[in-house]
This record gives structure tokens, sequence and C-alpha cells, in this order.
């Protein structure tokens, strides 16, 4: 890229992150127009992504999923040329940043995968980490772009890597978070002071600066967003989708995503992750604004124990099990055909994962008659 700061750079989504790194941009000189969804009365605003492509040879895209990375790609390529970099930060499957990948390369244009850790403070002081994936002389030129708004740029390996990076990363910061919770409704419940817990974590060696600032709040009850429950819920989901397909087992994993999807049915979606502090850290006095969502978490548990169980074919379909080894799975479970549905119980698609395991070690016999 050539060393003028005032090379103009696109930024799409204006989240959290996303307004950050605009704003970094621009107090280091960089010229910057910017595009959301939902219009903004911000500066440079433009009218669409294919506009931003038109004005702009680098572009950063910071949307929050599988389909609006996919939707943004398809919208920018109609403008792109060989003169464009686009730079994908959202974290979604690592078959969803290939295809995005695909359709900004059949354009002839470049592509980096540059998936981040830090949240809304590390956004705003610079301080973000991406970790990325592309070929070499493309990072070489966006390097300056990324350097704005980091302390750090992690080279990974091939697309779709870097990705599944973020993704495991997540994995560890949700279950602390979730795990640093439980503990703090243990040492109330049991009479102890929540502050003392915090002194104690400080020289325990699981202490980390995600806990360092979350405690605190998580305490006081202040789930200001800084990285939504929604969108580690997203995470945790693709985790453990990513499991299911490499016959792995994620128990914790699929705990910590119960128990973010628990506060979104709560209403609790726009909330920062750690409030799912919130259920074991009830507050002392009523305000008469937990009882009412309890209430509807009760009718919708009685909904759920009389709506139909989900069926396992589907899951059975993400596995890409052999057809032999899916069938024998399926008549292990007392199904009998393999196409026939069985009701998914509380545990049974941990048992079906190790079923799966057991056949693909061993060959299947076919009975007949």
């Amino acid at each position: 890229m050539p060393h003028s700061k005032r090379q103009k750079i696109g930024v799409i989504g204006l989240g959290i992150i996303g307004r950050g790194v605009t704003a970094n941009l621009r107090s280091k000189g960089f010229q910057v127009f910017v595009w959301n969804r939902t219009p903004r009365p911000v500066p440079n605003f433009v009218g669409s992504p294919a506009e931003l492509a038109e004005i702009c040879d680098y572009i950063q895209i910071f949307v929050s999923d599988d389909e609006a990375l996919l939707q943004t790609a398809h919208q920018l390529s109609e403008k792109l040329a060989p003169r464009h970099i686009v730079i994908a930060h959202s974290t979604v499957t690592p078959d969803s940043m290939r295809a995005a990948a695909e359709i900004v390369e059949s354009r002839g244009a470049r592509f980096i995968e540059a998936p981040f850790t830090g949240s809304k403070i590390a956004a705003e002081k610079g301080e973000l980490v991406f970790y990325v994936a592309g070929d070499e002389a493309t990072l070489q030129e966006a390097r300056p772009i990324l350097e704005a708004s980091s302390k750090e740029i992690m080279k990974i390996g091939e697309l779709g890597q870097a990705t599944a990076m973020k993704i495991a990363t997540n994995m560890v910061t949700a279950a602390s978070v979730q795990a640093t919770a439980e503990a703090l409704g243990l040492i109330q419940a049991l009479g102890l002071p929540l502050e003392k817990f915090v002194e104690a974590m400080k020289g325990n060696a699981s202490h980390s600066t995600t806990l360092a600032m979350k405690m605190p709040k998580m305490i006081k009850r202040d789930f200001e967003p800084h990285f939504s429950t929604k969108h580690m819920l997203k995470d945790m989901q693709i985790a453990n989708q990513l499991g299911l397909s490499n016959y792995l087992d994620l128990g914790v994993t699929a705990a910590a995503r119960d128990q973010l999807l628990e506060q979104m049915q709560w209403g609790y979606g726009d909330d920062d992750f750690s409030a799912v502090a919130r259920k074991y850290l009830p507050e002392t006095e009523s305000t008469g604004h937990e009882e009412p969502r309890l209430a509807e978490r009760e009718e919708q548990t009685s909904a759920e124990a009389t709506a139909p169980a989900p069926e396992v074919a589907p899951v059975l379909a993400q596995m890409s099990l052999p057809p032999s080894v899916a069938a024998a799975v399926v008549a292990s479970a007392g199904a009998g055909e393999a196409k026939e549905a069985i009701p998914a119980r509380r545990g049974f698609l941990t048992q079906l994962l190790r079923r799966a395991r057991q056949l693909l070690k061993q060959p299947v016999s076919s009975k007949e008659g």
C-alpha cells in the first residue's frame, strides 16, 4: 500500500468494534468512509457497500454472522476489481469465510481473513489482536491498516484457520466466565464476601485479563455490552457444530452455550455475555424486573415440555458420518431403520457421539433377513 495515509478505507458495520476501528483509523490520518445496515448520522456515510467499493480500495467488514458476511460480499462484488483488498473480521464458520473469499476473489480482488480478540475497550484504544490468513503480499500491503487498530497481528495459516482459532479462544473465554459466575454464586450462598473471592483469584494461576475486567462488573450486575451475549452465543453454537462434525464431545462448551441461550430467552441478548452471572447473583432487593421474566421462563419451560422433541436425523447429517455408520448409530439407539427419526432426549447426543466413535473404529456388520 502506498505510504500516504490519505488512502481511502471503507468500514462496513458500525457496531462496538467497527466504531472503535473507524475512530482509530481517522485518528491516524486515514480517510474513512462507512456503511451500516441501519443508517447512522456519521461522517462519510455512503449509500451501499457497492458505493463504498467505488470510493475505497481497502474495505474492512465488521458484520455479525455468516449470512451478513456472505450478503455483504455479494453486495460488494459488483464493484470489486484487482485494486481492492477486502478484510473480513467477522467470526463465522470456516466454510462461510472461505465462501466469502471465493466471492471476492472471483472478481479479481484480494481477500484477508482477520478475526480479532479484544472487545470494546481494546477497539477504542487500538489494542485488538488480529488472527490473520491470506496471501503474504496482500497481508503486507494491508498491514498499516490493521496496525492502526491493533497491538498484534498473528499469522495463523490458510483461509478458514484464523476463524477456527478465534472460535477456539472464545470457547475458553466463555467457559471461564461461566465458571466464574457459578463460583461467585457459591461464594455468596456460603455467606462469604464476593470481594474476597476477587482478591483470592488475583493470586490464582487461572486468573486472566478477562476475569479481572469481568468479575467486578458481575458483582455489580453491570452488564453494559463489551461483547454481547448474542454474539458469544453464536460463537459457541459454531464451536459445537465444529465439534460435532469432528466427532468431539464439547461438554463444557455446550454448557456455556446453554447458559448464554437462557439469557437470550430471558431477553438479555444485547447485554454483555457476563450476564450469565445474573441467575447466580440475584439482586438483594426486588426491583419487580426479574419476576415477570422468571414467570415467562416457567411458561416457556412448560411449553417446551409439551413440544415435540427435535429429530436426530439433522444431527446425523451434520456429523457427515459414512452411511453405514449412521445407520448403525440409529439402529443402536433403538430406532430400527436408519431413515427413521428418533427423538433427542437429555444426554442422548452424548450417547450418539460415543456410539459413532466406537463404530468408526470397527467394521459395521449388516444384518440380513
